[in-house]
């Protein structure tokens, strides 16, 4: 079941403006200079853009498959998911939600409709 980096980089490379870099040994995928989903450096986590004031319930709907990032970053609107607890369709709905959240309302609407 485990969701991979290649399996996300099929999605995220096809949404208008996202570039893919490789800081410090970690696979980032961002708009511009905003990250919205980014690996840990084995892999084994998934972090992405997801508003702040959600993010406890998603992380108690689901917690073997969700988990808050590290204090540093619990200032961002940012959340963790294991790759091996993520399915396909989740992880799909995911990185399409992180990089709605960082592009123009315009740019999203004309890649997924209104």
């Amino acid at each position: 079941m485990m969701i991979t980096v290649e399996q996300v980089r099929g999605l995220a490379l096809t949404l208008p403006r996202t570039s893919e870099h490789l800081i410090r040994d970690r696979v980032k995928f961002r708009v511009g200079s905003i990250v919205y989903v980014a690996f840990s450096q084995d892999e084994t986590v998934m972090g992405f853009a997801f508003p702040k004031e959600e993010r406890d319930a998603l992380v108690a709907s689901e917690p073997t498959v969700f988990h808050l990032p590290g204090e540093s970053d619990l200032r961002f609107n940012w959340v963790h998911a294991w790759t091996a607890a993520l399915d396909e369709p989740e992880m799909r709905e995911l990185v399409i939600e992180a990089w709605r959240m960082v592009v123009p309302k315009k740019v999203a609407a004309a890649r997924l409709g209104s």
